[in-house]
């Protein structure tokens, strides 16, 4: 039950993690892409009356293919007039046709470390490789009404949407109804739609405002089973995570809520539809295929009907996150504006309770020291003061089983042939030494939600992508970029992934070996072979993992490892004074 239990706990948690992984992707590969076309609903084939949810808009496809990269392009290059974006922190443009916010660009973020990186793109026009947009609208309870669609041209006297400058869009349906929708942004990445329908004098309509996000073609994704990428929303005050590929295979998400969000999610970047909290709305998540090519939408329906006559305008308002998944950022916003679950658009998993806290911990002392590895240390540092009670109990167990060994050794020597009466003498001697073997598990309980924890934060929040450590680690969400088998980058010859060995890999591997030798080591001489090359195992498997995390583990071994020894000094001198005081 000693250190051996810790190094046993991991191994098979990274095995059911690399294995688990293996499995999903076996189970599940890339569907190959489909040939049936399937014809696109739009709402004026809707019958008269309450849309149902048939109604639910489908926005098709209207650019073509070999537009120009959006962001990438000034706006006249694009296929429609468009209102360019400039924030703080997007770039992009918005399509007068259609009223599409389908150009945006992250200023903050680029795709790589790079020098010539370029900046991430979030949207893109309808008929790129990567199409990807939002749109809101009107759809008609009633009887028929001309309204504004995909292919409607938006008239306006702006051309920049600025934080402190919105935009104002007209369209007149030529019988008796304008459409007013002012768009306004904040200064990082919240959209704010607000549309008015105004009636002239003999015109009446019931109205049911709708907001959409589609997106083209299947998008790359990390692959981990323990992130989510893909549809995602709070439906009243439940988080619904839907995957791509369980969309192909036919499921759908319709979901009546109250308030909530949805929107499509990647690793590190969000595009959400915010309705009007408070009110009853029908939602669906879905996926088509249109001549051959998958495409993915997430959509809300309002239920209550918005009425619009002379003197009585037709108002609602929406709102669209579209940007980087920041957590602080993410919070704010969920205060800010009543939206529940928001900050859950980061994949902080089941064991959230504690990651969260880790991340907040992090981030807090990133603050302080201007640098996520050097909080890492700090965190690692305060976790073994915190627990220190615990561990220290733990490791002077260890301690004086390590002592014990000779005794433990005889026992085992008298008693080969007669297990029980070993087992009897073992427990004899524990109990007059007053030792408890079984305190070894005690560092088990505290390392390993720190690990996966930690883990999680590295791999999901964006706030570690691209952040650097010491020396070689520019990034401690990457692995080690040094190769033993490179000679650390003096014979870069190019080795393949699985012979990849960094140095802090190696460098924890040590430190795990030199923690290994302050246990007691096991009785049996097979065992203890085996348990010898459990280091080098650690290595290979941690190899690939986030630098950060490796970093920590190797810190982590390195404190454990001073404690010990100071532990191990200390009782060894307190037996030597006892063995002298009883001569």
């Amino acid at each position: 039950m000693e250190q051996r239990n810790l190094f046993l706990a991991i191994a098979l948690a990274i095995i059911i993690l690399i294995g688990s992984q293996l499995a999903m992707e076996a189970l599940y590969p890339p569907p190959p892409p489909g040939s049936e076309t399937v014809q696109e609903t739009t709402p004026a084939d809707q019958a008269p009356g309450r849309p149902g949810d048939a109604a639910l808009p489908v926005a098709p496809s209207t650019g073509a293919p070999g537009v120009a990269q959006p962001g990438q392009q000034p706006p006249q290059a694009f296929e429609s007039p468009r209102i360019a974006i400039d924030t703080p922190r997007l770039s992009g443009s918005i399509a007068l046709r259609g009223a599409r916010i389908d150009d945006l660009v992250l200023r903050d973020y680029y795709v790589s470390l790079a020098d010539n990186a370029k900046n991430v793109v979030l949207f893109s026009p309808s008929g790129n490789p990567n199409g990807y947009y939002a749109q809101f609208g009107w759809i008609a309870g009633g009887s028929a009404v001309n309204l504004p669609d995909d292919q409607t041209v938006w008239q306006t006297d702006d051309t920049v949407l600025m934080p402190d400058d919105p935009v104002v869009l007209r369209w007149n349906n030529g019988e008796g109804l304008e459409f007013i929708r002012t768009i306004s942004v904040d200064r990082n990445y919240m959209f704010t739609v607000e549309d008015e329908v105004r009636a002239e004098q003999g015109t009446a309509a019931t109205l049911y405002p709708y907001g959409l996000v589609t997106r083209e073609g299947t998008p790359a994704t990390s692959g981990f089973f323990i992130l989510h990428e893909g549809p995602i929303g709070v439906f009243n005050e439940t988080l619904e995570e839907i995957d791509y590929d369980d969309l192909q295979d036919g499921d759908e998400g319709k979901f009546t809520t109250t308030g909530g969000w949805l929107g499509i999610t990647d690793k590190y970047w969000l595009a959400a539809l915010v309705p009007q909290q408070g009110e009853s709305i029908r939602t669906r998540v879905w996926h088509r295929l249109a001549d051959g090519r998958d495409k993915y939408q997430t959509d809300y329906l309002e239920e209550t009907a918005v009425a619009v006559s002379p003197g009585s305008p037709g108002k609602f308002t929406s709102r669209l996150f579209a940007g980087a998944k920041e957590v602080n950022l993410l919070e704010r916003y969920q205060e800010q504006l009543g939206l529940p679950l928001f900050d859950r658009a980061v994949d902080f998993g089941w064991l959230w309770f504690i990651t969260k806290p880790i991340f907040h911990a992090l981030d807090w002392l990133n603050g302080l020291v201007g640098n996520f590895g050097v909080a890492i240390l700090i965190l690692t540092l305060g976790i073994k003061i915190l627990f220190f009670p615990l561990a220290n109990k733990s490791y002077k167990a260890m301690s004086r089983m390590k002592l014990l060994q000779p005794e433990m050794m005889k026992i085992r020597e008298r008693f080969t042939e007669d297990k029980q009466k070993m087992q009897q003498e073992m427990m004899a001697l524990y109990k007059r030494e007053k030792v408890n073997p079984a305190a070894g598990c005690i560092p088990i309980l505290i390392q390993i939600p720190v690990f996966f924890a930690l883990y999680k934060v590295l791999f999901v929040s964006i706030e570690m992508r691209h952040a650097p450590f010491f020396g070689w680690i520019e990034d401690l969400s990457a692995q080690d970029p040094t190769n033993v088998f490179e000679l650390f980058g003096l014979i870069p010859w190019g080795a393949p992934d699985w012979l990849h060995f960094g140095a802090w890999p190696i460098l924890m591997g040590i430190t795990m070996f030199l923690q290994q030798r302050l246990n007691p080591q096991p009785a049996d001489p097979v065992q203890a072979r085996i348990f010898m090359f459990m280091p080098l195992i650690f290595t290979v498997f941690l190899a690939s993992f986030p630098a950060g995390l490796v970093v920590y583990w190797a810190w982590n071994n390195t404190l454990s490892i001073a404690q010990q020894w100071i532990i191990m000094r200390r009782d060894a001198r307190a037996k030597g004074k006892a063995k002298k005081a009883s001569t």
